[in-house]
């Protein structure tokens, strides 16, 4: 499985909008806050706001704030809205693989892969993923849910 610059982009420009929720953060904020590239960057937020998870105010008091409850945002919601499927195989879901023969079997493989995935990604939302006391807690192992 490939997890995407733009998928690991979206969460970390969650995450820094979660530890601030009561005020909105510029696109450039974020950026410099997560050595995240600028360009980049303005193009995954706007896809994060077309799927909901994140609403932006124009004007000088303006920028990002989370679309809905960090509680609620999973990374299975950030992979999907700026990926689209979360696995693919020669542009193909797994869903609508079937092979003859001897590979009978493997796309049940690649489905179990996905579920698996989806299970593990859908169980960790943004707000699990936030340091308890607010300092960088990046070595910290997650538990299969997502809690520390």
């Amino acid at each position: 499985m490939h997890i995407s610059a733009k998928a690991d982009y979206a969460a970390r420009a969650l995450l820094e909008l979660a530890r601030e929720p009561d005020r909105p953060l510029t696109c450039e904020a974020i950026a410099s806050a997560q050595q995240i590239p600028f360009r980049f960057l303005k193009s995954v937020v706007g896809e994060l706001r077309r799927a909901g998870l994140v609403r932006s105010q124009r004007g000088c008091e303006g920028g990002y704030w989370l679309g809905r409850p960090a509680d609620t945002i999973t990374l299975l919601d950030v992979s999907r809205a700026v990926d689209g499927e979360l696995l693919t195989l020669r542009g193909e879901t797994p869903g609508a693989l079937a092979y003859p023969g001897a590979a009978t079997r493997l796309p049940g493989i690649w489905r179990r892969i996905e579920a698996e995935a989806a299970a593990i990604l859908g169980g960790v939302t943004v707000a699990s993923l936030l340091p308890e006391d607010g300092a960088a807690d990046r070595d910290r192992p997650l538990s299969r849910q997502g809690a520390a």
